[in-house]
């Protein structure tokens, strides 16, 4: 009883700190919540079981990885902010990186369409899951249900009233996120007190297997792109500055979640259950499988739409607005479609990441021709070791649950 207390104070706390006045009306704060959010979404959700089936109790090396590759993912993003931008917008860089950019655009659009699928799906499991049944079939009615509501809503009035959903969602799901990270402190200190407390870090049987569910979970850390497209809004040294602040405040909370769920986490090395997280924190406090359930279905809902809106643009500037985002919006909700009924959802996140490992994978190539002439031979070696990761992932990587 004690413990659900506290979470619940702690959410609300939380909560109201978030809307406060000072920090909504602050310029940085604004800027920094969109990648925070996107980085923060879908993937921290889903991100213990399938690290502890990927790597067992290593789950928080693979973890320290994954946030490491991100930041250097990140890096190129801010390099191109700085660099790139300024060369696209004039039209006085090379033709190739113009095509590259536009290609990338497009791969970005595919990509956002694949992460709806998941976002949306992984939100009819939680309700699912909250209402104590299991069905693969009506997890995938509800998803159809709410993309076709979406792509009605995008036809009918456009998606400006559901955006105004996602602030509320964000700030509700940062909430019970500090939450859960000091409810599985408050489990850690009643563990160490225990005679038995010790992880065993079993070996890993096949690393090379591993590397490769690894690299189709990369999914879990992406958002972070997000600010290269802000610039309508802010100027590019605010929006490095806080990309940057959000990559470390979110790989901050990634790190202390599985550092903190390590104890716990041993009763998933053989579980592929997307809603894995509502046992693990049940066994921590009886409040917060609720509070998860309603994390998940804001943030996902708010990610659908965000992705939708993002897709549908990129789709409609991709066909030079042969296609208006209206339509765009429609495509998207027939592709997400199709994907969540001939996929399951491990397939669905592993497709998404070579999505996105794709569209990383082009912005490095922008990055190394905006370097030219620059004589930044230091982050050119780097773009090209980021470049020859990423294609690893989009070459090898594999859906767990395989």
């Amino acid at each position: 009883m004690f413990e659900n207390t506290l979470l619940l104070v702690i959410a609300i706390i939380v909560v109201a700190l978030l809307f406060h006045p000072r920090l909504r009306q602050s310029r940085d704060w604004r800027a920094m919540v969109t990648p925070l959010a996107s980085i923060i979404g879908s993937g921290f959700l889903v991100a213990a079981p399938l690290l502890a089936h990927a790597v067992s109790d290593w789950a928080l090396a693979a973890m320290v990885g994954i946030v490491l590759v991100a930041y250097g993912i990140g890096d190129v993003i801010r390099y191109n902010i700085r660099y790139a931008e300024p060369l696209l917008a004039q039209a006085s860089g090379p033709n190739f990186m113009f095509v590259v950019e536009r290609f990338s655009s497009l791969v970005l659009g595919l990509a956002y369409v694949i992460s709806v699928a998941f976002y949306l799906r992984l939100l009819a499991s939680f309700v699912l899951s909250g209402m104590e049944m299991e069905s693969e079939f009506l997890a995938n009615i509800i998803t159809t249900a709410i993309l076709i509501f979406i792509a009605l809503m995008g036809l009918w009035r456009g998606l400006g009233g559901l955006e105004s959903l996602e602030k509320i969602a964000v700030n509700i799901k940062l909430a019970i996120i500090a939450a859960l990270l000091v409810g599985l402190a408050w489990f850690d200190i009643g563990w160490l007190a225990q005679v038995d407390s010790e992880i065993s870090y079993r070996p890993v049987e096949d690393w090379l297997y591993s590397l490769q569910l690894l690299a189709g979970i990369l999914l879990i850390i992406q958002g972070f792109e997000t600010s290269r497209y802000l610039g309508a809004e802010y100027d590019a040294e605010r929006r490095i500055r806080t990309m940057r602040y959000a990559q470390l405040l979110s790989g901050l909370i990634y790190l202390l979640f599985i550092g903190l769920s390590l104890p716990l986490l041993g009763d998933f090395h053989d579980q592929r259950d997307e809603t894995a997280i509502i046992a693990l924190s049940a066994v921590v406090a009886s409040i917060l499988p609720a509070m998860l359930i309603v994390a998940a279905v804001m943030s996902q809902f708010s990610a659908a739409v965000a992705d939708t809106a993002g897709s549908g643009g990129l789709l409609s500037e991709f066909s030079r607005r042969r296609l208006t985002p209206g339509f765009g919006y429609a495509v998207v909700a027939v592709v997400a479609i199709v994907l969540v009924w001939s996929a399951s959802i491990f397939e669905i996140i592993t497709i998404a990441s070579r999505a996105f490992a794709l569209y990383y994978l082009l912005q490095c190539v922008v990055a190394l021709i905006a370097s030219r002439g620059r004589g930044h031979l230091i982050q050119r070696i780097g773009f090209i070791v980021i470049a020859s990761l990423l294609l690893l992932v989009v070459v090898f990587a594999i859906p767990d649950g395989k």
